[in-house]
């Protein structure tokens, strides 16, 4: 395929996977933010064959079955471990962007590592927010403006949620 065209394709795909990963940020509910971080994932997947972005595919490919366990309460320490041992061998051994590459490497590690501590809303947001940034910085990198967009989106859309959802709970509101 020609390289405009994947760019194109790769980022109308991205654009489908924006709507679910705002979707996670605007919830107040931890199941249905991790089912929405799936699909972000599982679509993004696709997306980054079309960026040439292995370690892209490798990282949302393990993105995707991790929030599958999460969603399902099935994510123990060694799930952990071994999604982040999992994440760090194979996205090395596909990285072809250097530094750039690594940056879904990282973030996956964060966003693992936050999947298991993390059960209660406020601190999921938080890391979500957290993950939003690495990822706008790659897929900047990566030229998948769509992805960048949406995230940058997600981000502030993910921060005013969460400072809704704590002015919320400072008035007395029952949070989910």
């Amino acid at each position: 395929m020609d390289w405009a065209i994947n760019l194109v394709v790769g980022n109308i795909i991205s654009l489908i996977a924006g709507i679910f990963i705002i979707l996670s940020m605007w919830v107040n509910d931890e199941k249905k933010a991790y089912f929405y971080q799936f699909l972000n994932a599982f679509i993004l997947m696709i997306s980054s064959v079309f960026f040439f972005s292995w370690t892209g595919v490798v990282t949302m490919a393990i993105a995707a079955s991790r929030n599958l366990m999460v969603y399902y309460d099935k994510l123990t320490m060694k799930w952990t471990v071994f999604f982040i041992i999992l994440s760090v061998i194979l996205g090395l051994a596909v990285n072809t962007l250097g530094f750039v590459g690594l940056l879904p490497i990282i973030a996956i590690i964060q966003i693992t590592l936050c999947n298991y501590y993390l059960k209660t809303i406020k601190p999921i947001k938080t890391s979500f927010i957290v993950n939003s940034g690495i990822y706008v910085v790659y897929f900047l990198a990566i030229l998948d403006f769509s992805s960048a967009a949406i995230e940058s989106i997600t981000a502030l859309i993910g921060v005013i949620s969460l400072v809704k959802l704590i002015l919320d709970s400072k008035k007395g509101k029952k949070i989910n």
